[in-house]
């Protein structure tokens, strides 16, 4: 699975349940990939490309973030060492572990 086919594919893997109450916003930028933005709004999901208006901004790259995607990673543990890097709301970015 590539990037392109991960976010395409996010709003129909989401469990509603786990993200009722969500209203956030998520930019993920990929390194030489692209940048993508994830709306959470009670419970629906629905990605955008592009950065638009996030409440934090999620930088990696491509390998990093498809190995967290499939459970091959641990986020904290990319965070840790450098190879995830947050900026933006730190409360709204441990959050993102209900869209995963």
């Amino acid at each position: 699975m590539t990037v392109h086919e991960f976010f395409e594919a996010l709003p129909s893997k989401v469990d509603p349940t786990k993200t009722a109450g969500m209203n956030n916003r998520f930019a993920f930028d990929v390194a030489d990939v692209g940048i993508w933005t994830v709306v959470v709004t009670d419970g629906a999901v629905t990605v955008e490309e592009g950065d638009h208006n996030a409440d934090c901004t999620i930088s990696a790259s491509e390998e990093t973030l498809m190995k967290i995607s499939r459970g091959e990673a641990n986020p904290t543990t990319a965070y840790m060492t450098g190879k995830l890097k947050i900026s933006g709301d730190m409360g709204a970015a441990l959050k993102l572990q209900k869209l995963f």
